[in-house]
């Protein structure tokens, strides 16, 4: 990735987004909950260690990074027809491309050591088994650094911070919320998540539907109707009011009244075979020198190009 400013990009989301403010916030916010100003945020030139001998690292042998993610995960990942904007093949999906803030970090990894990237689209709960077989070398796929998670896998990052947050209808009771104590009504999250497991079952007053399979259809929940709010994380909030403008996000960040989340729920990491720590530290490196306001920036690169959800 080239030295770049996000500037014209973040402008475009802004312009996306005018219409995603009701409740209460619609800003990106850091892993501490305050807005970061990411229209200014120079983005720092990929470190060229294209000379570094990689050949020993488990998985990359053969310098190609393959990697898991969902395709249907926007923004952090998504599927597309062509390779506009970056989008790299899927190779167990032929003429489809992957794309997505996902992609653009697996990329800035592989364009570090001079790997090619390999993209696999794998549902969400098949990517740890997918990655402890072999098929993979790395998941990432917006996982977040849960201690149960890292039982199973070790995780490099984290490669950002994804605040928690809701999203209801604009003209709803919801939107008026002030924090999680007023929330009422039907709600639901994407299965396998600290969203549906740990953070719904914290709103007393709101009455818990099956979970949805996937990012989309937690979204077109609530777009539908057929729920009151959803519990999501930021980017995937902004994502969702992107595409529908009759969407708010309600960020009770600010408050007491929010959701109790430890660090690990909120730090995003890339999974890695239990035991590689080769590649863990060689994606470490990458990773490291990048700070909050510069995985926003990315972020909002990459939110500024998704397709409709």
């Amino acid at each position: 990735m080239k030295k770049i400013l996000a500037l014209t990009l973040a402008l475009v989301l802004a312009l996306s987004l005018c219409a995603c403010g009701g409740g209460n916030a619609d800003t990106t916010t850091t892993d501490n909950g305050d807005a970061a100003d990411t229209a200014t945020v120079e983005i720092p030139p990929v470190e060229d260690l294209t000379g570094t001998d990689t050949s020993a690292i488990p998985g990359v042998e053969d310098g190609v990074l393959t990697v898991g993610m969902e395709c249907t995960y926007a923004p952090y990942n998504w599927t597309q027809t062509d390779d506009s904007n970056g989008a790299v093949p899927i190779v167990n999906n032929p003429g489809s491309y992957a794309n997505g803030y996902d992609v653009m970090i697996a990329q800035r990894i592989c364009d570090t050591y001079g790997w090619k990237l390999e993209v696999q689209a794998i549902e969400w709960d098949g990517l740890i088994p997918a990655l402890n077989a072999g098929t993979i070398d790395a998941v990432i796929a917006g996982q977040s650094m849960t201690t149960s998670r890292m039982e199973q896998v070790d995780m490099a990052g984290p490669y950002f911070y994804a605040s928690i947050v809701c999203v209801a209808k604009k003209d709803s009771e919801q939107a008026k919320a002030k924090g999680i104590s007023e929330l009422t009504g039907t709600c639901t999250a994407q299965s396998g998540t600290i969203w549906y497991t740990d953070c719904l079952p914290q709103v007393e007053g709101a009455q818990i539907m099956a979970q949805s399979e996937s990012a989309p259809a937690m979204i077109m929940a609530v777009e539908s109707g057929t729920v009151d709010f959803i519990c999501t994380d930021m980017p995937t909030a902004m994502g969702a009011c992107a595409t529908y403008s009759d969407l708010a996000i309600l960020d009770f960040s600010n408050s007491e009244d929010n959701f109790k989340v430890d660090e690990g729920q909120i730090n995003i990491g890339i999974s890695v075979v239990k035991g590689n720590t080769e590649l863990k530290d060689a994606m470490d490196k990458v990773l490291a020198p990048l700070n909050a306001d510069i995985f926003n920036a990315i972020m909002n690169q990459a939110i500024a190009v998704q397709p409709t959800i």
